[in-house]
């Protein structure tokens, strides 16, 4: 755990909306979309969507809290439009540098499978586009500035997403 230079603990990410936002605003939007149209189905039994939905549902809900437990741990916030106090590089963090941001895809996935939505679970892939440069790269940057090499170095070991 790294502490920030004093002068930068009020700045922030700057990241483009909160990320559970976006999640969210583009599965509703896609949701809408899809059953307005009729879109295509996955085609499978629903005990066999029922259970891969939940199962990606609950792998996801159970990331973002192991990962907000770790934040709060160390005293600093998890959330990316406020200042950061602490790097946090344990616990889940030593295998993927956004845990948070896995776990609401994965809800994501959940809520399409459950749904019966293929263009739900195709309109991921922007999704995470928007994820990885509206916001990771935002906080990367802000993190690397704030926390300097500690964080370079965390970078070097530790993955983006997986």
């Amino acid at each position: 755990m790294s502490q920030p230079a004093p002068d930068l603990e009020k700045r922030t990410a700057g990241v483009i909306a909160p990320p559970p936002l976006i999640y969210l605003g583009v599965l509703v939007l896609a949701l809408l979309a899809d059953f307005t149209l009729g879109g295509p189905s996955f085609g499978l039994a629903d005990s066999t969507r029922w259970l891969a939905g939940a199962v990606l549902l609950l792998l996801g809900l159970a990331l973002p809290i192991v990962a907000i437990v770790r934040f709060r741990s160390v005293g600093t916030e998890a959330a990316p439009w406020l200042p950061s106090t602490a790097l946090v590089t344990t616990g889940i963090y030593r295998f993927t540098r956004n845990p948070m941001y896995i776990g609401m895809a994965l809800i994501y996935a959940g809520i399409s499978v459950l749904a019966d939505s293929v263009l739900a679970l195709l309109c991921l892939v922007p999704v995470l586009a928007l994820i990885t440069y509206g916001v990771i790269k935002r906080e990367e940057h802000y993190l690397e500035v704030t926390f300097g090499e500690p964080y370079r170095a965390y970078k070097q070991k530790v993955r983006r997403w997986l």
